[in-house]
């Protein structure tokens, strides 16, 4: 067996007895990485080259569409022969274990760089941002969208950047296995058209690479950490978080990251930036000194640093790592260099979401009479949804449910209202609208009926420990039955507010209903699921609004 290259010691783990010894005709010396799709070796070519074998998982190897759909996205890597990017040089697309073998790079993934150093200097950035634009111009060159682009696909080698992974994502996304528990594809890295499952074209790989840049330049995630629910929210729905990117970079990271595909520099554009930009000089090259002495100090003698497992190199991501969720702290003031102008109508957008206002929330057992306003919630989506465009004033107290037969008291919200007094006449705003707020740091914005980050809307509603919370000046009321229309709620708030909302009293969708602030407004609510801890809440919600008489 040749031997392995001068350090590669340190970066590989030695075969299992699971391990197979041989594949497609090349030996396996040891063990690079593992992840979703397969399993990483260490291997030679016949006249020593060392090499890094991918083999796909037997769930994916015994799935036909994988097959053809990873058949055709190795023809088109093997036709990919940019510098910037891990050439492929073998593959055993019809095996019983399907494989992949590429170019083997002795050096760490950008994202062990950033872990084990921190954020990367200015520079440094820009040079990474051009070298794996240059790889995105080859891939998409021939007809190939990344789909994965993130710091684990990233490897670092003294001249320069190599992406990895080109277009095999796209073999697993049209696979049933997606659906049980393996996920292909980084959520903290999706472009907001991939997060909502729209088609993807090379402009999501350049947002992919604005929230790598925003990563290493920054050491935190543009759009946060935690459950991938959340993270993929605000991929879709919030501006990213480039309040720890440096000032000049700031413009540049902010244009790949508009939520617009068409809004997003071209790769070609980028390397002009770069190149324009003063702290290259004109000169984007990966001579001595492109990198901090620590990490090419690192590289060159192929070595790693006390306490770590190794390399995740050759041709596959490290494991997942969670990252906590950024402060969301002003933005800095960016500053004017060459870079491409910025999306039309993208600029005023800038500034990182105002600090949050302090705000009295209700005590508990404070009983405050108010006149009435109702809201329904109830749903279970990631994204807000009218079902039923254009309803009237009959049919939208509630939508339709079929509860378990069950008998429902009489609610003295619905008797008949004192004899000469009018009964007010309430109008939609919207109906049936299904929320969902991925965790504690959202909350339900009433009056717009949408989810909003928490500490925002003034007519809302506060996802707590197992609990909804509302404003001091709003009251509430739960129904005894499984209907309830605005003029129900508007007496049962006149009779039996409650200031507590616990999720275990509201199960079975149990309608309640939230008046607003000047008591002119309802919202209907249904609590259609709430996930144990701190998970997702699901409501549906209808407002109506009082008529004038």
């Amino acid at each position: 067996m040749p031997p392995l290259p001068p350090g590669a010691q340190s970066a590989h783990t030695l075969l299992s007895a699971d391990d197979p010894r041989e594949i497609g005709g090349y030996r396996l010396h040891a063990r690079l990485g593992a992840g979703g799709m397969g399993i990483v070796y260490l291997a030679h070519t016949p006249g020593g080259r060392p090499i890094a074998l991918k083999a796909v998982r037997a769930e994916f190897a015994a799935d036909p569409e994988f097959r053809r759909r990873f058949a055709d996205e190795v023809a088109s890597a093997r036709s990919i022969h940019g510098l910037f990017t891990a050439q492929v040089v073998d593959s055993g697309v019809d095996d019983p274990t399907p494989w992949l073998a590429t170019a083997y790079v002795p050096g760490p993934s950008l994202q062990q760089v950033v872990e084990r150093h921190g954020p990367l200097p200015t520079r440094t950035v820009l040079l990474l941002v051009a070298g794996i634009a240059e790889a995105l111009q080859a891939i998409h060159g021939a007809g190939v969208v990344h789909r994965d682009l993130k710091p684990a696909n990233v490897l670092i080698a003294e001249d320069g950047p190599r992406v990895i992974d080109f277009g095999i994502a796209r073999a697993a996304d049209a696979t049933g296995l997606t659906s049980t528990g393996l996920r292909i594809g980084t959520a903290a890295y999706m472009a907001p058209e991939q997060a909502q499952g729209l088609s993807v074209t090379p402009a999501t790989d350049v947002f992919a690479l604005g929230s790598l840049a925003a990563y290493v330049a920054g050491g935190v995630l543009p759009f946060g950490g935690g459950p991938e629910s959340g993270a993929l929210y605000r991929v879709v729905h919030e501006e990213p978080d480039l309040s720890r990117v440096p000032a000049e970079l700031y413009d540049l990271l902010w244009c790949c990251l508009a939520k617009r595909p068409e809004d997003r520099p071209v790769p070609g554009e980028l390397i002009g930036a770069v190149r324009a930009h003063p702290a290259v000089g004109g000169r984007p090259e990966f001579t001595d000194g492109w990198l901090p002495h620590g990490i090419s100090s690192e590289i060159a003698a192929h070595g790693e640093p006390p306490g770590n497992g190794g390399y995740g190199t050759g041709g596959h991501p490290a494991p997942e790592h969670v990252h906590a969720q950024p402060t969301r702290a002003a933005a800095p003031t960016p500053t004017a260099t060459a870079l491409p102008a910025p999306a039309p109508g993208r600029v005023e957008g800038r500034t990182a979401p105002a600090p949050r206002r302090a705000r009295r929330r209700r005590r508990r057992g404070t009983v405050v009479l108010a006149a009435v306003l109702l809201a329904g919630l109830g749903g279970a989506a990631y994204y807000v949804h009218d079902h039923r465009k254009g309803n009237t004033a009959a049919d939208t107290s509630a939508r339709p449910h079929t509860p378990s037969p069950k008998p429902s008291p009489p609610s003295p919200s619905a008797s008949s209202p004192p004899s000469g007094t009018p009964e007010p006449v309430y109008v939609p705003d919207y109906a049936d609208v299904e929320l969902t707020a991925p965790d504690p740091d959202y909350e339900f914005d009433l009056s717009a009926g949408k989810v909003v980050p928490a500490e925002t809307a003034d007519w809302y509603l506060e996802v707590a420990d197992g609990e909804f919370v509302l404003p001091d000046d709003s009251d509430a009321f739960v129904a005894a039955g499984y209907v309830l229309s605005p003029a129900d709620c508007l007496r049962g708030i006149e009779r039996e507010p409650v200031t507590e909302l616990p999720y275990e009293e509201l199960a079975d969708e149990r309608p309640f209903c939230v008046s607003s602030p000047d008591g002119r407004s309802i919202v209907i609510v249904r609590l259609i699921e709430a996930v144990p801890g701190e998970g997702p809440v699901t409501v549906s919600a209808s407002r109506h609004h009082e008529e004038p008489a």
